[in-house]
């Protein structure tokens, strides 16, 4: 198997459901993710968010990596910071038999089951997420957290791998 890196785009965060997302897409396509295909993933987003834990004073930030798979496949993670410290995750897919669709449509999410966090080029935004959490949210004095610096502190557009955060 040969393996390339993919792009990595930033998107501007949004809220849904009172949580604040950082959003990252991850395609081969310089093109970016197809609209339809895009569209979708949000419109799926608050259906995964219902299943996190309630509100644990956390500030409610997290991010998504939003990935079209070089085949039929779209994939949607969610990450969320709950108990100050922690991160949850759910995700949805599309467009996969193999991981519970109902068919080949990259438009047709449904919850991907336990067990997957990501992919290798879905996994770069972790590590600097969890630089910007610490940096922003656990790091300043009491009371001083900014959840409008962690949303901006994102990587930059670029290859998947290997490089510093921007």
């Amino acid at each position: 198997m040969t393996f390339t890196e993919k792009l990595l785009t930033v998107r501007p965060p949004v809220t849904v459901g009172g949580r604040r997302i950082k959003r990252y897409h991850v395609t081969a396509d310089p093109a970016g993710i197809e609209p339809e295909v895009e569209a979708a993933a949000y419109r799926f987003l608050p259906e995964l968010l219902r299943t996190l834990p309630e509100p644990d004073g956390t500030p409610p930030g997290g991010f998504v990596v939003l990935h079209r798979g070089g085949d039929d496949g779209a994939y949607l993670n969610v990450y969320s910071w709950m108990w100050d410290n922690a991160l949850h995750f759910v995700g949805g897919v599309a467009g996969q038999p193999v991981l519970g669709c109902p068919d080949r449509d990259p438009t047709r999410f449904v919850r991907l089951q336990p067990g997957l966090i990501g992919c290798v080029w879905e996994l770069p935004p972790l590590a600097h997420e969890r630089e910007a959490w610490v940096r922003h949210m656990l790091v300043p004095e009491p009371g001083k957290a900014d959840l409008d610096a962690y949303l901006a502190d994102v990587l930059a557009d670029g290859p998947t791998g290997s490089r510093p955060a921007g």
